[in-house]
């Protein structure tokens, strides 16, 4: 036969006591929603290869090369079947579109503003989850300007979308890379004729426009003007 077990009444006030204090405990954690996730700040210096699509069907893969505490910024842009170009970007406004090509093409231009910042997507709207590219991700927008697509699990970014039709697919993404000094010189016949070739871009985002991903977020120049 089963021991039966007799609470006194005094016992039976104490445990609906402790019960019902651990259900208040339990309340602001059931009550609460889940905290608005937050898009990771970017490493101070990553080394990345994208898949680049223009909004005209233009095909780019891009090594690109981001070095905060230097404050530059490289894009070597191969398009599809045509030319690499070479996209140098300084933290002081100044970029080098040039080739090192027989041609020897250079462009020199003069930005309002420097390269983006690790934290760049602070105060981006929150959107949701998606699957994208077979990866789980957060995706955030900004200023009605980039879709950003972040892997839930990784933190890493995943894809790129932009308001002019212009997308990115992240291939790597190697954290901590850093390309040797001696690669970050543009060629001489930049400074040759550095003057006739300067212009100044302004941003209507704080940030420049489309035409290049650090200056506005994904390279999009596909020939020198």
């Amino acid at each position: 036969m089963a021991e039966k077990i007799f609470l006194s009444p005094k016992h039976s006030i104490s445990l609906s006591l402790s019960l019902l204090s651990a259900a208040f405990l339990l309340l602001p954690v059931l009550a609460s929603p889940a905290p608005t996730p937050a898009p990771a700040p970017w490493p101070a210096q990553f080394h990345s290869i994208l898949f680049i699509n223009s909004s005209k069907g233009v095909l780019q893969v891009t090594d690109l090369w981001y070095d905060w505490p230097n404050r530059r910024n490289f894009n070597i842009i191969q398009n599809q079947l045509g030319k690499k170009l070479y996209d140098l970007e300084w933290g002081n406004g100044t970029s080098y579109y040039y080739t090192l090509d027989a041609n020897k093409e250079c462009r020199t231009m003069h930005f309002a503003v420097g390269i983006l910042s690790p934290n760049w997507l602070d105060g981006a709207n929150y959107l949701g989850q998606v699957d994208k590219d077979g990866f789980l991700c957060n995706v955030w927008e900004k200023v009605d300007f980039i879709w950003y697509y972040e892997d839930v699990a990784t933190k890493r970014p995943v894809y790129w979308a932009f308001y002019t039709g212009q997308t990115a697919h992240v291939m790597t993404f190697e954290v901590g890379k850093v390309l040797d000094d001696p690669d970050w010189q543009a060629p001489v016949y930049c400074f040759e004729e550095a003057e006739a070739n300067t212009g100044v871009l302004e941003s209507e985002f704080g940030f420049p426009a489309h035409r290049s991903l650090i200056r506005g977020v994904l390279p999009s120049i596909h020939s020198i003007v």
